[in-house]
């Protein structure tokens, strides 16, 4: 596979030592992870992973500091006992259905913190004439990855048609309170959608139990081929080559925790820096898997040759 290494556009501000200890800090935090791009999909680089380097993640909580913090926490705590009483939410005796269901249900709502994020910071950079330092591309493309999440669970099961009304009223009073909020006190939405995202770690972390559980309503997701888009979406082989297997429904669950938990680190990072801070978003070097998918296929063509 081709890969290079290169130093992404930095911004134009220096930040304080402070703001790049937090941003060191948050990336030591991160699922061991690359940058997939092609060239040709439309979709933005987004985080890859190898399963097997995400089995053990690091679900540490943020410790609330000071009253906007426990508000913030205490929101997304309440917010979540009432979603679990009203769709009478069991962990620990969950079928197929209303895992999918849940899923389906939660990632509808998950794509609208970033989009909202990012239209706001666009906005704010064309009227102020300004650099945004990163913020933008990363809440956009948050957006899109949960829309991928969303896109997974489709392919089980498609919504009749009171489910989508359902989500429907569910957005529209989501992403206006959002927005709102948002326009009044960014730190404290992103505060939010990071105690949102670590709610959403703790359900993947227990839909895998239930994948990994003989007899569990999930266990055939261990062996059952993941569907191609999502596979060549997180650069996961698509069919056995050197002893390699392709993807499973298990492995797109791992990689989709992964995600879970870097929104939870960047929003929970966004919340603390702030000013010319702003600009301390990215690491100074990252590596980029280049036409990832494209390199893959032709890896693999390669390697049944020399069969």
């Amino acid at each position: 596979m081709m890969r290079r290494s290169c130093a992404p556009l930095l911004a134009r501000l220096v930040p304080s030592d402070d703001g790049m200890e937090k941003v060191e800090a948050m990336h030591k935090r991160l699922p061991k992870h690359r940058y997939g791009v092609s060239s040709e999909g439309y979709r933005m680089p987004h985080l890859t992973y190898v399963p097997s380097e995400v089995e053990e993640v690091n679900a540490h909580r943020f410790t609330a500091q000071g009253m906007r913090d426990m508000l913030a926490s205490g929101m997304v705590k309440g917010t979540r006992a009432a979603f679990d009483t009203i769709t009478r939410y069991n962990e620990k005796k969950m079928t197929k259905p209303q895992w999918v269901n849940r899923a389906l249900f939660l990632e509808t709502i998950a794509g609208v913190p970033g989009m909202v994020g990012g239209m706001v910071r666009h906005l704010r950079s064309l009227r102020r004439m300004e650099r945004d330092n990163g913020w933008i591309h990363h809440l956009l493309e948050e957006a899109e990855n949960e829309r991928m999440h969303l896109f997974f669970f489709l392919t089980i099961r498609e919504p009749g048609v009171a489910f989508r009304m359902l989500i429907a009223v569910a957005q529209g009073i989501f992403f206006n309170i959002h927005f709102l909020t948002y326009l009044l006190s960014p730190r404290f939405m992103h505060r939010f959608v990071g105690y949102l995202e670590e709610e959403a770690v703790h359900t993947y972390t227990i839909m895998l139990k239930d994948i990994d559980r003989e007899g569990g309503p999930l266990n055939d997701w261990r062996t059952k081929l993941a569907p191609l888009e999502m596979a060549q979406y997180y650069n996961l082989p698509t069919e056995t080559v050197n002893g390699k297997r392709p993807a499973t429904y298990r492995d797109i669950i791992l990689c989709i925790r992964a995600d879970e938990l870097s929104h939870r680190e960047h929003n929970h990072l966004f919340a603390d820096i702030h000013g010319t801070d702003e600009c301390a978003l990215v690491s100074p070097k990252v590596e980029i898997l280049q036409d990832a998918n494209a390199a893959d296929d032709v890896a693999q063509k390669d390697a049944k040759k020399a069969l």
